[in-house]
């Protein structure tokens, strides 16, 4: 398997384009799934999402399938098409409910965390004040106190830094799971590349 991606058409449109030696290497052959609903083949899959991932994502993108076997082009087209479309769609939903399970632990990890360090705070300001002579009492009130702040660093990473990954990389699959798919036929100059 082969994959190129070239330059913007002036339609800004991209090609990822993919050669392969028959149809069945696009899909996963241990899927027992009808061709159409079949999962793609794992490199396929990565290809195609890499090239993705480098290209802008409001700008369009099509794939190109270049197969030297083939079987009848109307037919073929429709099917391929429409399995790396389900194929795309699913991946957009998997993301979906990945990202609402997300939001869902960084609200309930930033109720624990906002719970703790309320605590925290409470204690050390009650229990040891500011004013209170002693060692002790100042590394209590300042454990106490770094203990309530290291609790809210699950809901701050969650918050600040792994929703948006997982926002574009559904973006992609939409753009993936609607792209416009091309089969052709290769050429003996074609298949004479490697």
């Amino acid at each position: 398997m082969e994959v190129n991606c070239t330059t913007p058409s002036p339609s800004n449109e991209h090609r990822i384009e993919v050669n392969l030696r028959d149809v069945n290497q696009l899909f996963n052959t241990m899927d027992p799934s009808p061709f159409h609903e079949k999962d793609l083949d794992h490199d396929a899959e990565e290809f195609i999402e890499s090239w993705a991932q480098e290209l802008p994502v409001n700008e369009p993108v099509s794939l190109i399938v270049h197969v030297n076997d083939l079987v009848p082009e109307k037919e073929t087209q429709q099917l391929i098409e429409k399995a790396v479309h389900n194929h795309f769609a699913n991946r957009a939903r998997s993301n979906e409910m990945e990202f609402r399970q997300l939001m869902a632990e960084g609200r309930r990890t930033l109720l624990i965390g906002l719970a703790f360090i309320s605590t925290c705070l409470f204690v050390a300001a009650r229990f040891f004040p500011g004013g209170s002579a002693g060692t002790i009492s100042a590394i209590v009130r300042e454990s106490l106190t770094i203990g309530g702040w290291v609790a809210m660093w699950r809901p701050l990473e969650i918050y600040l830094y792994q929703w948006w990954p997982l926002q574009k990389r559904g973006k992609i699959f939409q753009k993936l799971a609607q792209m416009p798919v091309e089969v052709r036929t290769k050429t003996n100059s074609d298949s004479s590349n490697p």
